[in-house]
């Protein structure tokens, strides 16, 4: 049954955050589509995925990197999933439908505290994915951990 995994990002940014959730996907042999709210974004997390940190790397591409089939991590500020994902990844504002989550092992939202709207707009996607009957489950930042705050019945 697919999982949809709310993640409120209080105490690191999306860019500090991501890095070990996409090594983690890739650790289980999953394929991930992270989906943005803009092709400019993703372009410019996808050049922080070459950078985050020296001794590591994260093998993926964006819409000019080739084909999008090929990547093990696909980037896009679209709707496209070229990949065959397990898991896709949504952050500023990127959304799906409930039956494109459905389809995945794992959907995980990743929502900005500093930002009202964001937070707001995960509250309404929270209710949404629940009222479709899948499984969501809420984790907070917590003195640099993830902690589990709240599952739905699902």
């Amino acid at each position: 049954m697919a999982e949809i995994l709310f993640y409120h990002l209080t105490e690191t940014p999306l860019e500090g955050a991501l890095p070990p959730m996409l090594e983690a996907s890739l650790a289980r042999g999953w394929r991930v589509t992270l989906r943005l709210g803009s092709p400019e974004r993703a372009e410019a997390l996808c050049a922080h995925l070459w950078t985050y940190r020296d001794n590591s790397f994260l093998p993926h591409g964006g819409p000019n990197d080739g084909p999008g089939a090929d990547q093990p991590i696909y980037v896009t500020g679209g709707a496209e999933m070229p990949n065959a994902p397990d898991v896709l990844m949504l952050a500023d504002g990127a959304g799906a439908d409930a039956a494109q989550m459905a389809a995945m092992t794992r959907t995980c939202i990743l929502f900005d505290a500093r930002d009202p709207d964001a937070v707001a707009a995960a509250r309404l996607r929270w209710k949404e994915v629940t009222a479709a009957g899948l499984k969501a489950i809420y984790w907070k930042q917590e003195g640099g951990k993830w902690t589990k705050a709240a599952e739905s019945g699902a």
